[in-house]
């Protein structure tokens, strides 16, 4: 694998910690800015919003730069938005400042992609984008505690300095390891980007996206009372626990994408089917605390088995100018944070108990793993109108050539 892939994985571990950090630092916040905490949450989505806005706007926009130059550029407003956050005066900049920090997350995941899988052999595609991504789920396991740990002695101001750096050290490594035929600028430009985005098969992986990390976050946003309320953990091991989910996510990551390049809808299908599974033995897993970190790990694992799958999808359904179509399943990730969190939210506040969001999240990875059926059964459709073409072609082509001859 390119050395290049490490400076893709250095920026996604920046992105996933800035993302992530903000949910352990709310009460530190709050207590500085004088605000409460659920308006404290709206920093968290702040950054949510500026990910979904950022991630197909900044992809149109930069069709015709050199993605080399792309990522770079997206880095330095990451660095921005940061330190932005890190200075700002008051409650209204904060929450400016994160929206400006969440728009180049998925521009910069999607180009990201496309360049991972443009300096790989074809049979390692998936790989290749599950060691971008395993930047991601490493700063789960190591930069969201650490992060949080600075900001709780430190203040939280310094943990979006420290972020910042992150930030720069990414940039450096872009430069000096993504190679110079990326400095070229793609031929696609904005029209034949957008094109992509007609496609009914690209709407539909970007469906099983929505639908199969929705299952993952109509869960994982109420783990804690999970741990704390079922399985009769201390507050204080959760932080633990959620750097379990880390190394779940990471394997799951590492597994998906080399199971992935072996078969793509095997992969992503067997990973929505461990998901369901998972999901529907929640509510015994979280019975006793050894079954419940137990279950943590299975969750980040059966997740994230779908990430490279349905991020390589995505890019194959939009060949012809993946950069646009891969950002925006990068706003589909983020929606189903959004739209998981609120159907769990909802089977909570409907007195179901305190699993059942769990339960919510099954029922959407069987949504997931319906789409995705759907998604197969147009590609043969597809398949079998192409090659019946093909065929047609084949068959008047001798006759044609006796015409030419005569």
């Amino acid at each position: 694998m390119p050395l290049a892939l490490l400076a893709l994985a250095v920026g996604a571990f920046g992105l996933g910690t800035t993302e992530f950090v903000m949910m352990g630092l709310l009460p530190d916040v709050a207590d500085d800015l004088n605000i409460s905490i659920p308006t404290a949450g709206h920093l968290v989505s702040a950054y949510a919003l500026g990910v979904v806005i950022g991630a197909p706007l900044l992809a149109a926009v930069t069709a015709r730069m050199s993605r080399r130059t792309v990522l770079i550029s997206l880095m330095g407003l990451f660095v921005a938005g940061n330190a932005a956050s890190a200075f700002a005066p008051g409650e209204g900049w904060l929450l400016a400042a994160r929206f400006v920090s969440g728009l180049p997350h998925g521009a910069f995941f999607g180009v990201g992609a496309v360049v991972a899988t443009g300096m790989v052999a074809p049979e390692r595609k998936a790989r290749s984008v599950s060691l971008m991504f395993l930047g991601l789920t490493l700063a789960n396991i190591a930069g969201v505690p650490v992060a949080t740990l600075m900001g709780q002695h430190l203040g939280w101001r310094a943990t979006f300095l420290g972020v910042s750096a992150i930030g720069l050290a990414a940039i450096a490594s872009l430069a000096l390891l993504i190679p110079h035929d990326h400095a070229h600028a793609p031929r696609v430009g904005l029209r034949g980007e957008l094109a992509a985005l007609k496609s009914l098969p690209v709407w539909l992986a970007l469906g099983t996206t929505v639908a199969g990390f929705g299952a993952l976050f109509a869960a994982y946003s109420y783990i804690t009372p999970m741990l704390t309320d079922s399985a009769g953990y201390a507050g204080s091991s959760v932080t633990l626990l959620l750097a379990l989910f880390g190394v779940g996510a990471t394997a799951g990551n590492l597994l998906g994408g080399r199971l992935a390049d072996h078969s793509l809808r095997g992969t992503l299908f067997g990973g929505l089917t461990s998901l369901v599974v998972v999901l529907a033995l929640f509510p015994l897993l979280m019975s006793a605390p050894w079954s419940a970190a137990v279950a943590v790990v299975l969750l980040g694992t059966a997740a994230f088995i779908t990430g490279s799958p349905l991020q390589l999808m995505v890019m194959e359904k939009a060949s012809a100018a993946p950069s646009l179509a891969s950002s925006a399943n990068q706003a589909a990730f983020n929606l189903a944070n959004a739209g998981g969190a609120w159907i769990g939210g909802l089977a909570l506040a409907a007195g179901l108990g305190v699993t059942s969001p769990a339960l919510t999240g099954a029922a959407l990875a069987v949504l997931g793993l319906g789409v995705a059926g759907v998604a197969t059964t147009v590609d043969r459709r597809r398949g079998a109108v192409s090659t019946g073409r093909e065929r047609l072609v084949a068959a008047h082509l001798p006759e044609h050539a006796e015409a030419v001859h005569h």
